[in-house]
């Protein structure tokens, strides 16, 4: 990095809008929570308080879920299709004008490096700009019936969405679930990860600016078997929308129950990288590696197996041990860091003890999975990226998620194999295929129980195109135009005339 473009970056860090203390957001103000309590908001970077949060409860939520469902009867019932899409091209300016202040505080938050963070908030800003152009394309149909009579069907928004947001990309799915909601004519509750709240609390504050009426947005941070459960509970809440893993999901299902809420659900995943010889081995080690290394491997969709060919696995590895050496891992705010570090010490140790237990399991630790040696980085929770080869099949390391920098190689000989190994999972998130055969490629595509594949790519998810899982990996598809289906109920219509 020039000297100019890292005076330039801590100019900019040194602005950045990290307040002594964050307030809940209802009903389009900043209060304090009724029981008065805060918690404390860390940076991973270097494990020191950043902020205090108001921490909500049952009784917070309960008061956004009436500010938003007064907001859904009143001003925002108001909003015809073209209002609505209006809002939603200003609010994606909105974030766009906010590019740099927004990126800050994710990295701050969460220890992405700063170029991340840019990425993950010009996503937001399209997602709203994606939604704001779906409003008016959005419609029900008329249906040729038996009887005599016009049949047509209405889309029109549930009312209020619960959105439970995850700490690993916390403005992206922030904006991922918040963006199809509002272009239906929801309204919504958000409750943020309690690592990473700041920029749930921010966008919500830009809303003003995009002319969104107050009530519409709210935001209660808190911890998730309180404020999480308390929403997914409520019996004011139409919908809930959650992220995160797949054991919290099991209990947002359970509290929604009660009440039959509308339920989607993106869980966990332990997404394989299916690898044959016949690839190009360079190109898929290049493409590979931020698949399970980037974000400091705490991706629901990081591809953490490596399944190689058996005649290629040793050139895989030594491959990709090569250039996970060359990794830049190190300050979030350096514009050439690549991994920065894990979200807490908690999850570090877990990692590290996921790392420990695959080599007592028998996996060879080729590289990695140590504390960085720049002594500058020790007070924060930061993990080298490791490889695990000599995986077997029913290892803890290789069934588990593990959350972290941490890629486990088996090898398989043969299609058969291969696809009886991808699927020797209780996740089916994403995943990758490798091969120059587009007839193998399409075959194992489609007996590969995932719910995202690519082809000789590491990218399975787009703005418009459907994301979510298989089996334990979660329920309904966010993302594309079908995302709006989760926010909006089918009504239909007969009309008889003689």
């Amino acid at each position: 990095m020039s000297p100019q473009a890292s005076k330039k970056i801590k100019r900019a860090a040194a602005s950045a809008p990290v307040k002594s203390l964050w307030h809940l957001w209802i009903g389009g103000k900043a209060v304090s929570s009724l029981a008065g309590k805060r918690f404390a908001v860390h940076n991973p970077a270097n494990g020191q308080k950043l902020t205090e949060v108001a921490q909500g409860d049952a009784a917070d939520v309960d008061a956004a879920v009436s500010a938003a469902r007064q907001a859904f009867d009143g001003p925002w019932a108001k909003f015809g299709p073209r209002d609505r899409a209006r809002a939603l091209f200003k609010f994606a300016q909105a974030v766009r004008d906010h590019r740099e202040e927004l990126a800050l505080l994710e990295t701050y938050n969460t220890g992405k490096p700063i170029s991340d963070s840019r990425g993950e908030v010009a996503v937001a800003a399209d997602c709203f700009e994606y939604y704001a152009g779906a409003v008016t394309k959005y419609f029900g149909s008329t249906i040729p019936v038996s009887a005599t009579g016009l049949d047509f069907t209405l889309r029109q928004p549930v009312g209020v969405c619960g959105l439970i947001v995850p700490w690993n990309f916390p403005i992206m799915i922030t904006a991922w679930k918040l963006a199809p909601a509002l272009a239906c004519g929801d309204t919504a509750v958000i409750k943020p990860a309690s690592y990473t709240p700041l920029t749930a609390l921010r966008l919500a504050q830009l809303c003003e600016e995009a002319g969104i009426p107050e009530g519409v947005v709210n935001v209660v941070p808190g911890p998730g078997d309180v404020a999480g459960q308390a929403l997914a509970a409520h019996p004011g809440v139409a919908k809930i929308s959650f992220t995160g893993e797949t054991a919290t999901g099991e209990r947002i299902l359970r509290a929604a129950a009660a009440t039959i809420k509308r339920v989607s659900l993106e869980l966990g995943g332990k997404s394989p990288n299916i690898v044959f010889a016949d690839c190009d081995l360079e190109r898929c080690v290049e493409k590979s590696i931020f698949s399970v290394f980037g974000n400091a491997g705490q991706d629901c969709c990081a591809r953490s197996r490596a399944l190689v060919e058996k005649s290629a696995v040793e050139e895989f590895v030594g491959r990709f041990a090569e250039r996970t050496r060359k990794i830049v891992v190190g300050d979030p705010l350096d514009e050439a860091t690549q991994v920065g570090p894990m979200i807490s010490r908690q999850q570090r140790e877990r990692v590290l003890g996921y790392v420990a237990l695959g080599q007592k399991e028998g996996a060879r630790l080729v590289c990695g999975g140590g504390l960085p040696e720049d002594v500058r980085w020790k007070a924060g929770h930061f993990l080298m990226p490791a490889v695990l080869s000599e995986a077997r099949p029913g290892m803890r390391v290789v069934q588990e998620e593990i959350f972290g920098p941490v890629l486990c190689v088996l090898a398989f000989d043969g299609e058969e194999e291969a696809v009886r190994l991808a699927n020797d999972t209780p996740y089916g998130l994403s995943g990758s295929i490798w091969t120059r055969d587009l007839s193998k490629a399409l075959r194992v595509a489609r007996r590969v129980e995932s719910g995202n594949l690519s082809v000789n790519s590491a990218t399975s998810v787009y703005l418009e195109a459907p994301f979510g899982g298989f089996k334990r990996s979660g329920v309904g598809r966010e993302l594309g135009m079908g995302a709006m289906d989760l926010y909006s109920e089918v009504k239909n219509v007969f009309v008889e005339h003689g």
